[in-house]
């Protein structure tokens, strides 16, 4: 038995959270149909999100079919839970593409499919609700053609689509006719069978399918399925695709173990429960493994514990009970474990990223007097399991959370409540900026004596970079001091420039360390550690820094008769229009916008368009700020200012 690891992912409200009820139910796994509605499906498990009726969280469910366990793992649909799917992404070997065909393709679907073509991630397209009043079957094959991927072969057709009555037949390939349209789609990325055609032969229903296959697993074509996960209508050829189309799990059992982290729950006892994707090796209770993390800077940070208990997902095979290559995996013991981390090795950690980090920020207060450091321990706990809402505690003012959306905002408070016990009040959200060094800047302080000094030398270089993020570098010899004082400057470095000259986080920064020296053994990683921000906020303040605002990439579909008002809002809003098309019934526009602009042109477009416009649009890259530079308050003491960062030493506020 091999193992297959799925992703069911759509556009909120395409039916995906049914579908897999469906396909549990379908396979023997389950003997009764959840309901969304009724908040009773296998995998919605959260008190908030059977109230609400949206998944919020990735949860794995499995089941068995001919020789492959298919282990699917159910995903947000809701933009502000992107975060959720790109962890998910990771771990798959395959996916299925969720569509209502009466909504037919959304934004966030378009959005999906951008970027499992891009990942080239064997992906099956699933059009649901086939029976619904609406829906739609070869209008629905044309803007899946149009607005998703032209490479698509359906692999079955409708009657009476729109109905109760609504069924599904699948597509013959008997006829010549038949084979010859579904061939001239697989020879656009095939040669040797576009030769063929190009010579008037005709292949085989034999050869065709063999060329769906191998296409559909090399991501290149993708299979479309009609159906119903209300009627089980279309599904069971659904489950025939999963088994035949996809490919399984792939890893060797003879490599060291290496796993990534893609989901965390808490225990009856409150204790972390990871969900680990097993890439090679095995692993076993009471082994000693360790963790890797790729922090905000860029570092690279290792944790050791020991694994207390194993749980695979799925049927057991035989007498194995431990995880191996392509498994998934519930792991007691490792307390210090969040979710993105890599189990083994650090291999893989670098360039995972599919989607942009969030754009918004928002501070928490409490409700009640007194309970601002429950409220803050509440909120490092989500972010275990949330990497990318990213919490720090601003002195005085509460503690920020990074954010997608304003529904994440309110399920977060939700979660504080009902969870933790925590009421929260939440500030209006704001747009997270960033900061560029602009030009050279070097400091250096020496090792001193008095109240004011500290038992360390460090000299700090920062300039601009040609790359994302930080990158850190020497200018002295690695043995000029001790190991964990070189470890020591290069983690506070990166920590350090999590705030830059105005409060937003530094990027595309070289920084080299210039000078070191120590004195034994009263010099400590500690003195290094306080030292360090000073001198490197120095460095950073010579060569000075721009603020940059993230904006969208978007694209606008409107009448002829509203694209005037579109474009000339668009304009208004700050809006880099880059491309425009059209025809008679419809204009495209393409460009970039101010992220903070975009939910402004969304309220307005239905007014501009007749109701008729449709708008996309997602992060995608930054601009530099024109006018009043935005501050951010700082959480770090302040290294700018001397004398009130060595208060904050002095009153035990860390170094960061």
């Amino acid at each position: 038995m091999h193992t297959l690891n799925i992703g069911i992912l759509a556009h909120v409200d395409a039916g995906k959270t049914s579908l897999t009820e469906r396909l549990l139910f379908d396979t023997g796994t389950i003997d009764r149909l959840g309901s969304v509605d009724a908040g009773s499906t296998q995998t919605d498990t959260g008190d908030i999100e059977r109230r609400r009726g949206i998944t919020i969280r990735s949860a794995v469910a499995s089941f068995t079919v001919g020789a492959s366990q298919v282990n699917l793992i159910d995903t947000p649909g809701h933009s502000d839970f992107i975060s959720e799917v790109e962890r998910a992404l990771g771990v798959l070997d395959g996916a299925v593409l969720v569509l209502s065909a009466v909504e037919g393709v959304q934004a966030q679907t378009r959005v999906l499919m951008k970027t499992l073509r891009k990942m080239r991630l064997p992906t099956l397209v699933f059009v649901n609700k086939i029976d619904r009043a609406g829906a739609r079957h070869e209008e629905m094959l044309a803007d899946i053609r149009r607005k998703l991927s032209p490479q698509i072969v359906p692999m079955n057709a409708v009657r009476q689509a729109g109905s109760p009555s609504a069924r599904t037949v699948p597509i013959s390939l008997d006829g010549s006719d038949s084979r010859s349209r579904v061939a001239e789609i697989l020879a656009e990325s095939d040669d040797t069978l576009l030769a063929e055609l190009v010579a008037g032969s005709v292949p085989t229903a034999g050869r065709i399918l063999a060329e769906v296959r191998a296409q559909t697993a090399a991501g290149l074509l993708h299979p479309v399925f009609f159906g119903s996960a209300l009627t089980g209508q279309g599904v069971e050829a659904l489950v025939d695709g999963i088994s035949q189309l996809l490919p399984p799990a792939q890893g060797t059992g003879d490599d060291d173990p290496r796993g990534t982290v893609f989901a965390i729950e808490r225990g009856g006892a409150g204790e972390k429960v990871a969900y680990l994707r097993m890439h090679s090796g095995e692993l076993r209770a009471r082994q000693r493994i360790t963790s890797y993390r790729l922090e905000a800077g860029g570092g690279v940070s290792e944790n050791s514990e020991q694994i207390t208990a194993l749980h695979v997902i799925g049927p057991v095979r035989g007498e194995a009970r431990h995880p191996v290559a392509g498994d998934i995996a519930k792991v007691w013991g490792l307390s210090r474990i969040r979710v993105g981390d890599q189990v083994g090795s650090a291999r893989g950690l670098a360039g995972r990223s599919h989607f942009a980090p969030p754009t918004l920020e928002t501070l928490a207060r409490p409700k009640q007097a007194g309970q601002a450091a429950r409220l803050h321990a509440a909120l490092v706990n989500l972010a275990d399991r949330d990497p990318l809402i990213h919490t720090r505690a601003v002195p005085g003012e509460g503690t920020s959370v990074l954010l997608y959306g304003e529904v994440q905002k309110d399920v977060i408070a939700e979660t504080l409540l009902h969870e933790f016990g925590v009421e929260a009040v939440f500030e209006q959200s704001r747009t997270v900026h960033l900061e560029r060094p602009v030009g050279i800047g070097e400091a250096c302080e020496e090792m001193g004596p008095g109240p004011d000094g500290f038992f360390a030398t460090v000299g700090l270089r920062v300039e601009p970079a040609t790359g994302p993020g930080i990158t850190f570098r020497r200018e002295v010899e690695l043995g000029s001091l001790p190991r964990p004082f070189h470890r020591a400057i290069e983690d506070t470095v990166r920590r350090t420039l999590e705030q830059g000259l105005h409060g937003w986080a530094v990027t595309d920064c070289l920084v080299t360390l210039t000078r070191t020296g120590y004195a034994a053994p009263v010099s400590t990683a500690g003195d290094f550690r306080d030292l360090t921000p000073l001198v490197l906020m120095r460095a950073l303040d010579i060569a000075g820094t721009r603020v940059y605002e993230p904006c969208h990439a978007f694209e606008l579909e409107v009448p002829p008769d509203g694209l005037s008002a579109a474009t000339a809002q668009l304009a208004a809003l700050g809006a880099d229009i880059r491309e425009s098309s059209g025809d008679m019934e419809t204009w495209s526009v393409k460009g970039e916008i101010p992220a903070r602009q975009v939910r402004e042109f969304e309220r307005r477009l239905p007014g501009l368009s007749r109701g008729e416009g449709v708008w996309w649009s997602r992060p995608s890259g930054d601009r530099r700020v024109l006018g009043p530079v935005p501050v951010r308050a700082r959480s770090d003491g302040n290294p700018l200012n001397r004398s009130e960062y060595l208060r904050h030493l002095a009153q035990g506020g860390p170094a960061r």
